[in-house]
């Protein structure tokens, strides 16, 4: 009996030399606790932003006949390179990376309205190659909207871009803004993809408008075979949802009201 005693004690002690009461514990217990709540809060902040990487997009090919004129198309290094980082609501971390898409848009959208297209680089001089006008793209501005702002189940995106085209000697020939829109249902549980998509309609929007009005808003046709631009050229705008609505460009535009029209993929 005493020596199951003396086993029973000596496994106790041997096995847990340092044991302390339930009562001993608790505060390590709470601090532990403490430390994983903080590591779990911290997760999920990490796990509030979203990376949108655009994917190249595609344009139907249009039953146009294409303007007679050859044109060299010069793609900005920032425009190429198009990032638009944004908090919405001070919660969600959003980075959307347009990137070469619009390149690849514009290129395949030109192909299809002109005779001939070159591609040159932003570090190119023009001077070197033969074309009858230029085109330098841009992005003016650039929103998107997610469910919890619009309180719908719905992604969109606005997009403006801006088309300088110079004659063959330099001279700039036109100044047009192109306000474009697409909208999006959400699909899934982050939204990356709803807002690619929205992304996408919002550039065949614009390919729409570019396609039915750029001769109209800019004739850029009269420049062909080595036609000049006239001293007085005047930047216009002509917004997604008009026909050939031509205004100063001095004249400030509400780049958070031109939504109307765009596309919405519950109409395709």
């Amino acid at each position: 009996m005493n020596s199951v005693e003396l086993y029973d004690t000596e496994v106790l002690s041997y096995t847990n030399p340092d044991f302390t009461s339930r009562a001993d514990c608790k505060p390590l217990i709470a601090k532990t606790r403490s430390t994983l709540s903080v590591s779990l809060l911290l997760l999920a902040l990490a796990g509030c932003g979203s990376n949108v990487t655009m994917i190249e997009p595609t344009i139907p090919a249009p039953r146009i006949e294409k303007i007679p004129i050859n044109v060299a198309l010069r793609i900005p290094e920032e425009f190429k390179d198009f990032v638009h980082e944004e908090n919405v609501l001070g919660k969600e971390s959003w980075t959307i990376h347009l990137g070469n898409s619009n390149a690849t848009f514009f290129e395949q959208l030109f192909g299809y309205l002109f005779d001939g297209v070159t591609v040159i680089g932003p570090d190119d001089d023009a001077r070197n190659f033969a074309f009858d006008a230029l085109i330098e793209p841009s992005i003016d501005g650039f929103e998107f909207s997610v469910p919890n702002q619009s309180k719908t189940e719905a992604f969109a995106v606005w997009i403006r871009y801006r088309l300088r085209i110079f004659d063959r000697e330099g001279n700039n020939a036109s100044n047009w803004t192109v306000s474009a829109y697409g909208k999006s249902q959400k699909q899934g549980i982050g939204g990356s993809d709803s807002l690619q998509r929205a992304a996408v309609l919002a550039m065949r929007d614009a390919a729409a408008l570019i396609i039915m009005q750029m001769d109209k808003a800019t004739n850029i046709s009269s420049l062909a075979g080595g036609g000049l631009a006239p001293p007085t050229s005047r930047p216009v705008k002509v917004a997604a949802d008009t026909s050939s609505n031509q205004v100063p460009d001095d004249e400030e535009e509400d780049f958070g009201v031109f939504a109307i029209g765009g596309i919405d993929d519950e109409a395709e």
